[in-house]
């Protein structure tokens, strides 16, 4: 069964919670585990994609968008489905930067949302916790 963890910012700001996100990919990177980070839209997967390059100086996380046809650890998409097909072999964690939950999240071993004191993140991260709960998934909070 697929464990999500979120983790709980006290910064109120998108930048911060991004900022976090590419620390967020770039740790699960480190400790071997081939990562989606699932997007908004294709402007957020673009901006992200950006962001993973710049967000520290001394940073490097091997990624590409979905359907590069680069073969790397971290995809970044919007799509419905992450290119490689989900049902490739090596995908095991999802950080999903979405604000809904995509239908397909349990294909992952985990899954990683980010709340931070943003009024629409809150509201719509305070659903999934509650979504994810009712279907008996395990719930895991980490407050920072």
């Amino acid at each position: 069964m697929t464990q999500v963890d979120f983790y709980i910012l006290p910064d109120t700001t998108r930048e911060a919670r991004l900022d976090f996100a590419c620390k967020l990919a770039e740790t699960i990177w480190r400790k071997g585990y081939r990562l989606h980070v699932h997007t908004q839209d294709e402007d957020q997967a673009r901006a992200f994609d950006e962001r993973l390059w710049t967000f520290r100086d001394d940073s490097y996380v091997p990624h590409a968008l979905s359907g590069s046809g680069h073969d790397v650890p971290v995809t970044i998409g919007w799509q419905a489905l992450p290119e490689p097909a989900l049902d490739a072999p090596g995908i095991e964690a999802m950080l999903n930067l979405n604000l809904a939950i995509p239908e397909w999240f349990s294909r992952f071993e985990r899954v990683a949302e980010i709340i931070n004191q943003h009024q629409d993140i809150l509201t719509a991260k305070r659903d999934c916790w509650q979504t994810y709960k009712q279907r008996g998934y395990p719930v895991k909070a980490h407050k920072l």
